[in-house]
């Protein structure tokens, strides 16, 4: 069984409570967590915004190329996106991820590559 911790998003359509998953991706986890507790998402906009599909956030610019100055290691645990309301982090390779993530609003049959998989929403 995997630990679990909540967060929220909260958003213009309403508040997203995710299931952060700790024993799946601790590093991704700590990360996430730590640049909330740093207030760096707020004031943040979903970039990208796919029906039905996906919706992305957490790019310091706004239009999707942005990032800090850091990168994480990639955690790649064996979870799949084989249902809506699955979170993982934007990834352009292999350690490459830092602060953009994606919420999957469906199941994702084009995402089933390695990807963080790290929280769900509730």
């Amino acid at each position: 069984m995997m630990s679990s911790t909540k967060a929220s998003i909260q958003t213009s359509k309403g508040e997203i409570i995710l299931d952060l998953m700790p024993n799946a991706a601790p590093g991704t986890v700590a990360n996430f967590i730590s640049l909330a507790k740093g207030k760096f998402y707020n004031d943040k906009v979903f970039h990208r915004v796919v029906p039905n599909f996906v919706i992305q956030g957490g790019c310091p610019r706004g239009d999707g190329y942005g990032g800090l100055d850091y990168t994480i290691r990639s955690e790649l645990p064996p979870l799949r996106y084989d249902q809506g309301g699955l979170v993982g982090m934007a990834s352009a390779g292999n350690h490459t991820e830092g602060t953009q993530f994606f919420y999957h609003s469906q199941p994702s049959l084009t995402s089933q590559r390695q990807l963080h998989y790290f929280r769900k929403s509730a």
